[in-house]
């Protein structure tokens, strides 16, 4: 995997935090997105969308609150990305907590719904807490109250938002971030 380092010292990069809130233990049961999309350290566009999984079986409602009366009448992932891609256009990175979670439910999603997955690289927020923030432990709640962050956590919309503020925190400490490239699709 392709590694880069981006000095934020020097640039100011466009990026998107992404959250996604899952149905049951598949990674193609995605029930919720947020895209919060960040230019120039200010947060440009909010985006939250409920998502019509596969099956109506639903295991995390419970630390969600999302149900499948919820998304019954949602747009299937497929419905879906136009929106999303429009709202990734030009960004350099998605960022996210624990950005392996949301990379493998994306890239599952597209290959469910037969797309291509973005190319864009993710930056974790967990790691970028510990390294730039020196923030533990690195759970988003965690990180959130140290920074003064509001969050409403599981909520797709609050998550990606607070994702958002920890890259902007992250990037006005003068930190340093290693983008790991997307593998590519096979």
């Amino acid at each position: 995997m392709r590694k880069q380092h981006l000095s934020l010292r020097s640039h100011i990069p466009t990026f998107a935090a992404i959250d996604f809130e899952t149905a049951d233990y598949g990674r193609d049961s995605a029930c919720a997105v947020a895209v919060v999309r960040v230019e120039g350290l200010a947060i440009v566009d909010r985006a939250h969308y409920y998502i019509r999984h596969p099956r109506s079986h639903f295991v995390f409602s419970y630390v969600h609150g999302i149900s499948w009366s919820d998304v019954v009448d949602a747009p299937t992932f497929r419905q879906l990305w136009p929106s999303l891609q429009k709202r990734l256009a030009g960004v350099e990175f998605l960022a996210a907590h624990n950005a392996s979670f949301d990379r493998s439910v994306l890239r599952t999603c597209c290959e469910q719904a037969r797309l291509s997955a973005p190319s864009q690289t993710f930056q974790c927020t967990v790691r970028l807490a510990r390294a730039v923030c020196n923030n533990y432990p690195t759970k988003l709640r965690d990180v959130c109250r140290h920074l003064r962050i509001p969050l409403c956590h599981h909520d797709a919309g609050s998550d990606a938002e607070a994702c958002a503020r920890i890259v902007i925190a992250a990037i006005e400490a003068g930190g340093c971030l290693s983008l790991q490239a997307v593998p590519p699709q096979v």
